[in-house]
């Protein structure tokens, strides 16, 4: 009767440890997620610039800015806005924005804009290789159409 109470008593301790441990896992793994899924974005540019053309969107939490040539037109952005463009930079992987292949070469004879995406987050800036105006690597589309939809906003006002 005691080995049968004292195999009871090991079988329930072990069980309990193994579901310990497998929570504990799970807490992990749910954490490490969090925190990816929530980095920072600070600021994001979007440079256009040729010999005769020099462009820079700026977009931060509460304002955005255009600058041609050295003039600068500033505004207020939305905390929607602010959301939707962080979201969309939050999806890239901001370690390898510089190794994203542009789909065109029409910049290297200046029949286009050469664009470069810059995105600083948690302090470190990445910034993306260069790729034709309207004609991002196709990584950074979704976060370059939705910059550029903001930007016409910015120049209507």
């Amino acid at each position: 009767m005691k080995l049968y109470t004292a195999l009871l008593i090991i079988l329930i301790l072990s069980l309990t440890n193994i579901n310990c441990t497998s929570q504990k896992k799970l807490e992990y793994k749910n954490n490490d997620l969090t925190l990816k899924q929530t980095k920072t974005i600070e600021k994001i540019e979007l440079r256009e610039q040729t010999r005769g053309t020099n462009r820079i969107f700026t977009f931060e939490p509460l304002s955005s800015s255009i600058s041609l040539n050295g003039n600068v037109n500033k505004t207020e952005l939305s905390p929607a806005a602010w959301k939707s463009i962080a979201d969309q930079a939050s999806l890239i992987d901001l370690s390898k924005i510089s190794m994203f292949e542009a789909p065109t070469t029409g910049r290297y004879s200046d029949s286009a804009l050469s664009s470069t995406i810059i995105i600083t987050s948690a302090g470190k800036t990445y910034e993306s290789s260069s790729f034709d105006a309207g004609i991002p690597p196709k990584e950074l589309e979704g976060l370059y159409q939705l910059l550029k939809g903001k930007s016409q906003i910015i120049k209507k006002k």
